[in-house]
């Protein structure tokens, strides 16, 4: 058998079926049956009950070790203590040498062994307003973006590997 002959005859088949539908009064198309209120509500209910009883399945949860309190067996990681005394030190971290020390921490991890990238971005930018048109230009001051990789102890004082982003 030829990969040509089946094409062929898919084609043809399909062909007729479109001329056979084109040639067929509006009122006997195929139809599908309508379902009872009743048959809806019960539906509508099923999927409102398992929506209900599933959501809890969507949010994240602790896992703890057997034997251990859920607080205790987290492996985040655990911050640094105090931060910037701008923000009245309740952020765990240092801003830009503007706000706070030049020496001041560039992690915000306790215990944390590997790769950290920082950087203060400043500029302008450009502000249009859909309605009227109007763009205004203002200045973007000190924004702080930071990345970690590497290893650090956790929570429940066993060393884990993590990537973090703070934008």
């Amino acid at each position: 058998m030829n990969i040509r002959n089946i094409q062929n005859k898919d084609f043809a088949l399909r062909a007729r079926a479109y001329r056979q539908a084109r040639e067929a009064p509006a009122s006997a198309q195929i139809r599908v049956p309508a379902i009872s209120r009743r048959q809806f509500l019960k539906a509508a209910g099923a999927v409102a009950l398992g929506a209900t009883l599933g959501a809890e399945l969507w949010r994240p949860g602790v896992a703890a070790a057997k034997g251990m309190p859920a607080a205790k067996a987290s492996g985040d990681p655990v911050p640094i203590p105090g931060g910037t005394p701008v923000l009245g030190g309740g952020f765990h971290l240092f801003g830009p040498a503007s706000i706070d020390p030049v020496d001041a921490e560039p992690s915000s991890i306790t215990n944390f062994d590997g790769f950290l990238g920082l950087a203060y971005i400043s500029g302008m930018v450009t502000q249009t307003n859909t309605r009227t048109g109007e763009v205004r230009t203002l200045p973007f001051v000190d924004s702080d973006m930071r990345f970690m990789k590497g290893v650090f102890r956790g929570q429940d004082g066993q060393i884990h590997t993590g990537a973090f982003g703070f934008v």
